[in-house]
């Protein structure tokens, strides 16, 4: 989908905001990240876009830039409540919206709980994500705050990594947007803005209030339930496997649209919690890459982590930008869930063909519709010459994908049961290049254009009745 077009309002101050809309439905404001605000660059991120496509088949999403920040009229940075309530409505009152639902985050600001507060009679419902914060967080930042006057790169790749995790492989994009976002000085004024406390806005709060954490963060559940306790009839709702509150899986998209889809019984009436069952169906896919014993046998130990980092980054980017959640990373190959089948049949086909675009040396988004038959594969699977691009050889990634589809027994982050287990087991005996599902996933997908080639049946260890297999032709599905 095309990036929506950028609109602007004038605030009552004279100070243009700009934002976009997408979708039919009842509105629904989406607060800027004061951290890294810019609603062009936004769009460009695949995690944020594909939440924004899917919040837009039952909303009208709205999402701007305050002033000061991303695409808004620049030199004139005001993080005070008033201000941002100026920017706030100059949009909605350009779109002559009377009532409208909010979503953000801590990171959006004061705003996100002195609005709701002070003007009742337009707020329709309030969403706030808290974000998930890695352990020793504010000491550790503290510890670091000298570095954003004496060395601001050193200093938001650190930033990034606190909040995301230090082996997280986006942390230095996640830095790189801060950098285009803010200077050292207007990222310290955001910092203040976002840390200050709030305690005494919640309890003028009367929109109906869902608030989202994500499951076994022991400190973003206590801040979530304080903000549930300070919120009269507020609703809380753990996530799991949400890796940030900035980003939108299927959970979140379905809790968000349950919830500001649903009507009152009367007036005034609150409004029941979404009705979203995170331990049913899940889609499980495993990933496992082909050969990585030998790997390790012909490049060492050091040499082939660079390869297997190359899997971790090319996977987590494709889980990211189709709602998956990540279980587990296991060296050579990957746990992740979608509560969607279609989500992670997608998922797997857009993996399969970056690392095929990364193994000929393009990017994704140059890929044709890739048909690779057996000899493919195998050509595949070699590596490529110094001469054939004018660089070093590129040593090939080949991973075979296992789908599979039940109710598995959720504990902390983690699932079992026999449909997590039969999914490894697929994934296993999948070639690389392959995309290998089981008979309930072909099922759930019937009539939604993927293509199967029947694989017959394949006796799994563990298993005592052979499963029937299908793979998934990813190389002729559309883009």
């Amino acid at each position: 989908m095309d990036a929506p077009p950028i609109q602007y309002a004038k605030t009552s101050d004279g100070v243009s905001i700009a934002f976009w809309t997408l979708g039919e439905g009842p509105p629904l404001v989406i607060l800027p990240n004061l951290i890294s605000s810019h609603v062009q660059l936004d769009w460009g991120l695949e995690s944020l876009q594909v939440g924004y496509e899917r919040l837009a088949e039952r909303a009208t999403v709205i999402h701007y830039d305050c002033r000061g920040l991303g695409l808004s009229q620049s030199d004139c940075l005001d993080l005070s409540a008033g201000a941002q309530a100026f920017d706030l409505e100059a949009v909605v009152d350009h779109l002559s919206l009377e009532r409208f639902a909010l979503y953000g985050s801590g990171a959006s600001g004061e705003v996100i709980f002195a609005y709701p507060g002070s003007r009742p009679e337009r707020v329709s419902h309030l969403i706030v994500s808290v974000p998930p914060l890695q352990p020793n967080f504010q000491r550790h930042l503290t510890a670091i705050q000298p570095l954003t006057k004496e060395h601001w790169d050193l200093f938001t790749e650190i930033w990034a990594r606190l909040i995301m995790g230090w082996d997280e492989q986006r942390a230095s994009q996640a830095a790189k947007r801060i950098r285009e976002a803010h200077t050292p000085s207007s990222f310290e004024s955001v910092w203040d803005a976002v840390t200050s406390s709030r305690e005494l806005l919640l309890a003028a709060i009367q929109a109906p209030t869902l608030i989202l954490h994500g499951l076994g963060g022991e400190q973003d559940s206590l801040i979530a339930r304080a903000l549930a306790a300070g919120i009269a009839g507020a609703h809380m709702m753990g996530i799991p496997n949400w890796p940030l509150a900035t980003t939108f899986n299927e959970t979140v998209v379905a809790a968000v649209l349950e919830f500001i889809n649903t009507g009152t019984a009367a007036p005034g009436a609150p409004i029941p919690p979404p009705k979203i069952d995170i331990s049913a169906v899940r889609t499980i896919v495993f990933t496992d890459v082909e050969g990585s014993t030998a790997l390790n046998e012909r490049l060492g130990d050091e040499g082939a982590r660079v390869v297997l980092r190359e899997h971790e980054r090319l996977t987590r980017e494709a889980l990211a930008g189709h709602g998956g959640s990540e279980v587990k990373a296991m060296g050579d190959g990957f746990m992740a869930w979608f509560p969607s089948a279609t989500r992670a049949v997608e998922c797997a086909i857009a993996l399969q063909r970056a690392f095929a675009g990364r193994n000929r040396g393009v990017g994704a988004e140059q890929l044709p519709a890739f048909r690779l038959n057996s000899e493919h594969r195998r050509a595949v699977a070699q590596p490529l010459r110094a001469s054939d691009h004018g660089q070093s050889p590129v040593e090939p990634i080949s991973v075979g994908i296992g789908i599979n589809a039940g109710e598995p027994i959720a504990e902390g982050d983690d699932l079992f049961g026999a449909s997590v287990i039969a999914a490894a087991r697929i994934a296993a005996v999948a070639q690389g290049g392959q995309i290998l599902a089981s008979d309930v996933v072909r099922q759930l997908l019937a009539g939604k254009g993927f293509t199967f080639t029947g694989q017959g049946e394949r006796a799994l260890k563990g298993f005592e009745d052979p499963v029937r297999l299908y793979e998934v032709r990813w190389e002729t599905a559309s883009a």
